[in-house]
């Protein structure tokens, strides 16, 4: 079944101090990347949550094929944005490829691996292991997608893809999806991996 992706950029980036979504990888901007990678997967719709800083944001991926969904509530955490997203989906039965901007290391076959596996999953989900805990990337089924207006606070998909049975979810190994963006040293470190442009380490190269 066709399906949907939808990218979720709301965050204010507390701890960071700046727009992690505004970062630059190979020149590219973290946000425009993961918009980019999920066009490419080809979905029948693309979503862009956006909050904090939406202009700069929407700017910056105003090439792109995405629709844009505004969420007032932003500060309230990662199931806001979860809402606005399954309300904007609300026609669509299939499944939802789930993506971040902080995963510098994300790559098209990531993506891709995930959408595959999903199809051979009983639920229609598969998740990135991050240690013994689903995270996203992430497929969720139309099914469990509907459920994302009974998450609160920073709580996402993780919970309700950990209470399927083992063999019915697909997982993603991939190791260097465990590096996401939450702080300076985190920024230094994929920096200093070639994960992100060197230029970023300078604290006002995106203010």
């Amino acid at each position: 079944m066709t399906h949907a992706a939808l990218v979720l950029a709301a965050g204010g980036s507390r701890r960071l101090g700046r727009a992690k979504q505004l970062l630059t990888r190979d020149g590219e901007r973290l946000i425009h990347r993961a918009v980019r990678l999920a066009a490419q997967t080809g979905p029948q719709r693309l979503l862009v949550v956006l909050g904090a800083q939406a202009d700069a944001l929407q700017a910056a991926i105003a090439d792109l094929p995405a629709e844009v969904c505004l969420n007032p509530n932003w500060e309230l955490g990662l199931a806001s944005s979860l809402h606005c997203g399954a309300t904007a989906l609300a026609t669509h039965a299939g499944p939802v490829l789930i993506l971040g901007c902080d995963q510098p290391a994300l790559e098209l076959e990531h993506l891709q691996a995930l959408l595959a596996g999903a199809t051979r999953a009983r639920s229609q989900c598969a998740a990135t292991r991050h240690g013994d805990a689903p995270g996203i990337p992430a497929v969720v089924s139309g099914e469990l997608m509907a459920q994302a207006r009974g998450l609160h606070g920073d709580r996402g998909f993780g919970a309700l893809l950990a209470r399927l049975p083992p063999d019915e979810l697909t997982w993603l190994e991939a190791p260097a999806l465990h590096w996401d963006i939450d702080v300076e040293a985190d920024v230094a470190r994929a920096a200093a991996a070639g994960l992100l442009d060197r230029g970023v380490l300078d604290r006002g190269a995106n203010a």
